[in-house]
């Protein structure tokens, strides 16, 4: 039976931080808040943990997953980053953007592009996750928080608790978050270029 944190937005409660990261550690899915969506979430190296978000969202083997880290420190880690997609990615963070990146040794395969050798990466705007990830001292893995037969991302966490409160460790209540897209820009070639327009707006990049 999943936990339920109600956390403060703007002061989050930092025992309940600490908890989301014991539940982390311990194996736990968790559902987090990020400045476009909620998102399952668990640890890069947790290959079951990793099943059960495709479970649930009865994703394919083929699905992109994203990891969100703390800082572009963390990102270069993770990542294969020339100076002009460091630079972008600093003006642009945090905020509502996925980058496609070449990912190092570091990703695990099972969450890179099996073709491409890529990974999305996020910094998002949202205090509460931004803590998890900077004490959990690693990216989380992500995918957004939406259900088979749906196409958009949940948005109330009491609706999120009545249907999969059965299947992970925790729920994080951070308020209504409507869904809406990040917007995507593809940073492995040599032209860097928007490849979905979201929320996010990059006026170095728009025409």
């Amino acid at each position: 039976m999943a936990q339920y944190f109600e956390i403060h937005p703007a002061n989050p409660q930092k025992r309940l931080i600490h908890q989301a990261v014991d539940l982390l550690k311990q194996g736990g899915v968790i559902t987090l808040p990020t400045d476009s969506s909620y998102a399952f979430a668990c640890r890069i190296d947790d290959k079951r943990a990793l099943d059960k978000i495709r479970l649930i969202r009865q994703l394919s083997d083929k699905h992109d997953f994203t990891l969100i880290c703390k800082d572009l420190t963390q990102v270069s880690n993770f990542t294969k980053i020339n100076n002009d997609t460091y630079r972008l990615i600093k003006a642009l963070t945090p905020g509502p953007f996925t980058f496609i990146l070449d990912a190092t040794k570091e990703v695990p395969k099972r969450l890179q592009n099996p073709k491409k050798k890529t990974i999305g990466i996020r910094i998002p705007d949202n205090a509460v996750t931004q803590l998890i990830v900077d004490e959990l001292d690693e990216p989380l893995c992500c995918s957004t928080l939406i259900l088979p037969n749906s196409e958009d991302a949940e948005t109330d966490p009491y609706d999120i608790r009545d249907k999969l409160e059965k299947e992970l460790a925790l729920i994080i209540d951070f308020g209504i978050i409507e869904s809406q897209e990040t917007t995507i820009i593809n940073c492995v070639d040599s032209d860097i270029e928007i490849v979905r327009q979201g929320i996010g707006h990059a006026p170095m990049l728009e025409d």
